[in-house]
C-alpha cells in the first residue's frame, strides 16, 4: 500500500487510539504536530497521532505557484470553486492511512480524522464516506467542499462532529463555515460548532475545547 509521506508520534505503549489530522494550504505535516503536548490528553492515553504532507501542486488562486496542497483552488469566490477530482484523491489517500491503522490493530471506532482548512474539506469528505465507524470529524477554520456532491456512507450516520472557526477569519469567512455547519445538520449528523475571536489560526481556547471533545469521542479519562 503506497501511503502519503506522513509524521507519526506514537504513545509510551501500544496506539489503540488513531488521529489523523490534516493541514492546510502551503503547510505541511509539522504544522499541528506542536499541538499534541498541547491538549494535554492523560499521558497513559495510548492515542497515535499522524500528520500527513500533501504533495505539491500548483495553485490557480496563487497565480499556479507550486506548493503544498490537499487540491487546487480554481476562483477565489465566496463559495471556493475547487478541483473536485484532486480533492477526492486526497480524500482516497488519507482513507489508505486509516486503512493502514485498523492493519495495525486500532480499531475504526478508535479514529478520529481532523483537519484544517483545505485539510478541514478532505477531512469532511474523508470521514462522512468511510465504511467503517469511525471515532469522530474535527474541522478547523473549514468548509464543506463537497456539500452538494458527497454520498454519505449510512455507518457513519451517528458520526461525533466537531467544528471550530474563527469569527475574524479573512481567508475562510466564518459564514461559510457556519453554511457548512447548516449542511451537516441538514444531512442528520450530531454536529458541535463553537466560534472564537481569530482570524485564520487556532487559539489556546480552542485546542482547550478541542481536547475536550476528544477525550470524550476517545473515551480517554
Amino acid at each position: 500500500m503506497s501511503l502519503l509521506p506522513h509524521i507519526e508520534i506514537d504513545p509510551k505503549s501500544p496506539a489503540d487510539a488513531s488521529i489523523i489530522w490534516l493541514h492546510g494550504l502551503g503547510a505541511d505535516g509539522h504544522d499541528f504536530e506542536p499541538i499534541v503536548p498541547e491538549l494535554g490528553l492523560p499521558t497513559d492515553a495510548a492515542v497515535r497521532f499522524i500528520f500527513p504532507h500533501a504533495p505539491a501542486i500548483p495553485v490557480t488562486i496563487n497565480a499556479g505557484y507550486v506548493m503544498p496542497a490537499w487540491y487546487d483552488i480554481l476562483d477565489i469566490s465566496i463559495d471556493r470553486k475547487v478541483d473536485v477530482a484532486q480533492l477526492m484523491n486526497s480524500a482516497d489517500a488519507i482513507r489508505k492511512l486509516i486503512d493502514r491503522e485498523v492493519e495495525r490493530g486500532v480499531e475504526s471506532t478508535r479514529i478520529v480524522v481532523a483537519g484544517f482548512s483545505q485539510g478541514g474539506a478532505v477531512a469532511i469528505q474523508t470521514a462522512l464516506t468511510y465504511p467503517r465507524q469511525l471515532a469522530g470529524l474535527l474541522g478547523l477554520s473549514t468548509y464543506f467542499a463537497t456539500a452538494e456532491s458527497i454520498q454519505p456512507h449510512p455507518v457513519n450516520a451517528g458520526l461525533p462532529v466537531k467544528i471550530c472557526h474563527g469569527s475574524a477569519d479573512p481567508m475562510v469567512p466564518e459564514f461559510i463555515g457556519r453554511k457548512g455547519v447548516e449542511k451537516l445538520r441538514e444531512l442528520g449528523y450530531n454536529t458541535e460548532y463553537q466560534t472564537y475571536p481569530i482570524e485564520h489560526s487556532v487559539c489556546m481556547e480552542e485546542i482547550a475545547d478541542i481536547a475536550v471533545w476528544l477525550r470524550r469521542v476517545l473515551s480517554l479519562a
